[in-house]
């Protein structure tokens, strides 16, 4: 590898040169509580263009979701991107949430159609007066105000998708509808993701696709959740891990490691925009920002005058 190339995969010049947006899950314990908010705390000296907060599956934590998006915006500076689900709620109540996080401030939702509450996998019914689907939510959400909405994306195909005509067609869809970016299911091989993006724009869709990535805290835990969602987990990743079950330590100095390679692949393809799913985990996360480039803010000093 020349000296030009190592500059450029291992020297980014700074916080300039990519955007960043964190993902955190909603406390359901008050050391939850603590930790999410350390968390927050944590990176948000980072300044990423948006922080979400997601439900849990059948809108679980729904409650808990817009307490701490209204705490986000109440007590920090950070711009909250709330999610929104079609499970389990009637269209009346998931307007009455759209409009009291107009009302708090929030301009930015993200769309999903929701996972059943049996969890990943199981058969999803609609609420017989709720939305159907994600279309349909998004185009309400558009139609009670002027929010930015963002859905998700699969690079590896929805796991009930039967084909990538039907995958695009779902997309292009969400954005007819009002969708205003899309947020990529995690991916370990950056392939993926670049095919992905090639068919999308080749259906004539061409709102930002913004990779998700999530630093690997566990191999088995996620190992077991790509599985449900459709995400290949590549032989290499498993080596890397390999024999670090009991070294959490060590696992998580690889985790950042890893994650940081492959976001600096995806900046040698001209990426500059990235989602990451922190499992509010603060620190390995911002041990990988940093190995990107991604520095607080620092305060100017003031200069120094001579003595006469």
């Amino acid at each position: 590898m020349s000296e030009h190339a190592i500059d450029r995969r291992f020297q980014l010049n700074g916080a300039s040169d990519i955007s960043v947006s964190f993902e955190f899950f909603p406390p359901k314990t008050e050391k939850m509580d603590q930790i999410l908010w350390q968390s927050i705390t944590r990176l948000a000296p980072l300044h990423p263009s948006f922080v979400s907060v997601t439900y849990g599956a059948g809108g679980s934590t729904r409650e808990r979701t817009h307490a701490t998006v209204q705490r986000i915006v109440q007590e920090t500076d950070l711009k909250p991107a709330a999610h929104l689900t079609c499970v389990d709620a009637t269209k009346d109540s998931v307007n009455e949430v759209i409009r009291s996080y107009w009302d708090a401030g929030v301009r930015h939702i993200v769309a999903l159609r929701g996972d059943p509450a049996a969890g990943l996998g199981a058969p999803y019914h609609p609420h017989p007066e709720g939305y159907q689907n994600t279309c349909d939510l998004v185009a309400s959400i558009r139609e009670i105000g002027d929010f930015e909405v963002s859905v998700s994306a699969y690079p590896e195909r929805h796991p009930q998708s039967p084909s990538w005509e039907v995958e695009l067609d779902v997309l292009k869809a969400k954005v007819d509808a009002g969708a205003t970016r899309a947020i990529t299911q995690f991916f370990f091989d950056n392939v993926h993701y670049l095919r992905y993006v090639e068919r999308v724009r080749a259906a004539g869709i061409n709102i930002p696709i913004i990779p998700g990535i999530v630093p690997v805290t566990s191999f088995k835990g996620i190992s077991g959740f790509a599985k449900k969602t459709g995400a290949s987990v590549p032989q290499w990743l498993a080596h890397r891990f390999e024999g670090l079950d009991d070294d959490p330590k060590t696992r998580e100095l690889v985790a950042a490691a890893v994650a940081a390679e492959q976001v600096m692949g995806l900046v040698d393809e001209g990426i500059d925009d990235f989602h990451f799913y922190t499992m509010n985990k603060a620190d390995l996360v911002y041990a990988t920002c940093h190995m990107l480039g991604l520095r607080p803010a620092q305060p100017e000093l003031e200069p120094i005058v001579a003595a006469a």
